[in-house]
């Protein structure tokens, strides 16, 4: 056992520079005792825009004065927070401007909005975010925003359903989105801890950046976030050819149609989807030990009809907006970025299933030892196309599915968000690397083995999932995990 150990440390010492996950192999024997890890991922909410007043958190109460203050372009303090854009144009009903610099309640006068409305989407990409954190100092949210000040608003979050399931279980105040930016580049984040790149990607596509790294502005840019928000060279594109901001999937369903004529399976590459990846993801790592798993997506089936009808139809779920839709966003289907993953491969159709098999699976006890559910677009908490009251209500009924279900008394459900939507939040993110980690988002941990009425200060980000699923399976690591996150092990009750 003793020179195992050395063995061990030697072998860490020798990873650890380049940001690997922990070394060990071997099964955890505290982790034995859990069966089934499920992942539900909800979308674009901080943590403090949800649980800011959650009590025992790092929360609105602990902001210093110095962290709510915004600064404008020049580094000064905004005398003041400006209007709410949507679309450039100012919100008449939805009145900031004049409210203090700093964070304000939404569900509170003179706002008095309610979380089961449809309220403004701020900017959430990867050059912003980054900005936006400014060094740890959280205090270019509004700078570098599309909405003014709504990127500063929090709720009362406590009449949630999410809320209680907090209370009674774990929540993890110390947990970071794993790259900065938006759904795109978290969702491969949870799947591969890894910036896809596309080096031959077309110069329209790519963003323009100044010395510092920062996107450039634009001519008529406005010169104070007081006079609307900044207009930047943004593209999806990094200068040297990392995808961080939306691409779509090279596969249907993808926000790109196939081509008059091609495979209904494809997008048409005319429209730029990325090409397909190569990358190894945590599927991957789990096929390589045996290990079953599910990326089961809600809306799957539907969009996938939608996505393969002929070009010159009108697509009716992929992206639908109106009440009712399913708002099925393609850019959430991480393995469908993939090549492992193509349409016809045994991978794709042993592991991409839809929603509905999801809660098949839990109502028979059959779900695989690692399920990663995606909410369709209509339940999954995203502002502007969806509100946070349908995706709390449906998120609560799958975790009650999910305790009444013969698999609960050796389950781990993990509830957390891709990132953070744009909206501020007081506490740096921990020192990582270029791509992150960014803004703290929730994170609740449920389970038969996790402590109770907890609040978890370890520091985690996305790659912790990737970690705990990694630990207890006795897998591979994947490389771009980070060695400083934890593995959420910091929320269960010792094994006895």
């Amino acid at each position: 056992m003793k020179m195992c150990r050395a063995v061990a440390r030697v072998f860490f010492l020798t990873v650890a520079f380049l940001g690997a996950a922990s070394c060990a192999t071997r099964p955890d024997a505290g982790l034995a005792r859990i069966e089934t890890i499920v992942v539900i991922y909800a979308e674009n909410r901080s943590f403090d825009h949800l649980y800011g007043l959650f009590p025992g958190a790092d929360g609105i109460a602990q902001a210093s004065a110095t962290q709510k203050m915004q600064l404008d372009h020049n580094g000064k303090p905004l005398p003041h927070l400006p209007a709410t854009y949507e679309g450039g144009k100012p919100r008449a009903d939805l009145p900031t401007a004049g409210l203090p610099n700093g964070s304000f309640r939404i569900d509170a006068p003179p706002l008095n909005r309610r979380w089961d409305e449809l309220l403004p989407s701020p900017i959430h990409n990867y050059y912003q975010n980054r900005e936006q954190i400014n060094g740890g100092a959280n205090n270019k949210f509004v700078a570098l925003t599309t909405v003014g000040a709504w990127t500063m608003g929090y709720f009362d979050g406590s009449g949630m359903k999410l809320w209680q399931w907090a209370r009674e279980y774990t929540l993890a105040d110390h947990f970071f989105m794993g790259a900065f930016g938006g759904s795109y580049l978290n969702h491969l984040w949870l799947v591969c801890a890894c910036t896809p790149r596309w080096e031959a990607a077309p110069p329209s596509l790519r963003a323009q950046v100044d010395e510092q790294g920062n996107l450039r502005k634009r001519p008529n840019s406005p010169p104070s976030v007081m006079d609307g928000g900044a207009l930047l060279f943004d593209g999806a594109v990094s200068p040297d050819g990392y995808t961080v901001n939306t691409m779509q999937p090279p596969y249907q369903p993808s926000g790109v149609p196939p081509a008059a004529g091609g495979s209904l399976d494809l997008g048409n590459p005319a429209g730029n989807p990325l090409p397909p990846q190569h990358e190894k993801t945590i599927g991957d790592t789990l096929s390589a030990k045996g290990v079953s798993w599910a990326w089961y997506g809600g809306g799957w089936n539907a969009a996938l009809a939608d996505g393969r009808r002929d070009p010159q139809e009108k697509r009716t779920v992929i992206y639908s907006r109106g009440p009712g839709a399913l708002a099925f966003q393609p850019h959430h289907q991480p393995f469908n970025y993939f090549a492992r993953y193509a349409p016809g491969t045994p991978d794709r159709a042993a592991h991409l299933k839809d929603g509905e098999d999801f809660l098949a699976d839990i109502a028979r006890g059959t779900l695989p030892q690692v399920a990663f559910y995606k909410p369709v677009g209509r339940n999954n908490q995203h502002p502007s196309y969806t509100d946070l009251a349908q995706g709390d209500a449906h998120i609560d009924d799958v975790l009650r599915r999910l305790r009444a279900s013969p698999q609960w008394p050796r389950m781990v459900v993990i509830v957390t968000y891709d990132e953070n939507g744009g909206f501020w939040d007081h506490v740096p993110p921990p020192a990582g690397d270029r791509w992150g980690p960014g803004t703290r988002i929730p994170a609740i941990i449920v389970s038969p083995f996790a402590r109770r009425a907890y609040v978890d200060k370890t520091p985690y980000d996305t790659t912790s999932i990737i970690k705990l699923i990694t630990r207890r399976f006795a897998l591979e690591s994947l490389p771009g995990v980070r060695e400083k996150a934890g593995d959420l092990t910091d929320a269960l009750e010792p094994a006895r």
